[in-house]
């Protein structure tokens, strides 16, 4: 399984929420999945330049399912109309094979 670890700095959080649930039946015909997901208060330490209130694990059955998905004309449609009305910026902490 592949899981990528992201931060976003999410502007609308209703907005965000329909990206999300307009998302999410794509993302589970790719065998995608969320794993955790938080609202952020504080952020102590960053590498990023880009201000992070929203981190969630992401995850895949493989790295180029997770490519093909981000990839997919039905995703960037959705990513399109509420993704970018919604969120400032994106840091991708991680992305890593997970094994359970």
């Amino acid at each position: 399984m592949y899981e990528m670890l992201v931060g976003l700095d999410v502007s609308n959080d209703d907005v965000y929420q329909v990206y999300r649930d307009a998302m999410r039946p794509i993302l589970e015909s790719y065998g995608g999945s969320f794993g955790y997901d938080f609202r952020v208060s504080e952020v102590l330490k960053s590498e990023s330049n880009f201000k992070i209130n929203r981190v969630f694990t992401i995850r895949f059955p493989s790295e180029q399912i997770m490519n093909d998905f981000f990839s997919s004309p039905k995703y960037m449609a959705v990513k399109k109309k509420y993704f970018e009305l919604s969120v400032l910026s994106t840091t991708i902490i991680a992305g890593y094979e997970k094994h359970t």
